[in-house]
């Protein structure tokens, strides 16, 4: 194989990048922004309003009969437990918790809600649908969307 070098075009000449003739105007620049900013508004408003199913002053049916309150969104609310409910969370986490079975309280379910007043019902036997969360201390955290007094 016969031994071929490389020729490089240009070799030894500086490229300049070239320089823009002409400026963007100030009310383009400030146009562009004030649009960014208005779709931003926008998006947010759309978006809080599709994901407005869960929570105070949603469009989800709250329920309120002799046993039952609370939502009827069963895709959020899915899962469930029942016990007694005391005051107070663990460590930061929950602001009531529900006592599956007072021999195992590794058992204990920390509770938080968005729909349902856990204070009412302190010292009963209920059962909770709710959506659980991660938690950091409490072995499982739960928000309550509906419960049923048992």
């Amino acid at each position: 194989m016969p031994n071929q070098e490389a020729v490089l075009p240009d070799q030894g000449k500086i490229i300049q990048p070239m320089e823009s003739t002409k400026a963007l105007p100030k009310s383009i620049i400030l146009g562009v922004y004030a649009l960014l900013v208005l779709l931003g508004i926008g998006t947010g408003y759309l978006l809080a309003q599709k994901n407005s199913s869960v929570g105070l002053g949603s469009k989800a049916k709250i329920m309120q009969t002799g046993k039952v309150v609370g939502s009827t969104d069963t895709k959020t609310f899915r899962d469930s437990a029942e016990g007694v409910i005391e005051k107070g969370g663990v460590d930061g986490e929950g602001t009531h918790r529900l006592i599956r079975d007072p021999k195992r309280p590794d058992q204990t379910a920390f509770l938080v809600s968005s729909v349902v007043d856990l204070d009412e019902y302190i010292g009963k036997k209920v059962k909770v649908w709710g959506e659980t969360f991660a938690a950091k201390k409490a072995a499982w955290l739960m928000d309550v969307g509906k419960i049923e007094i048992q």
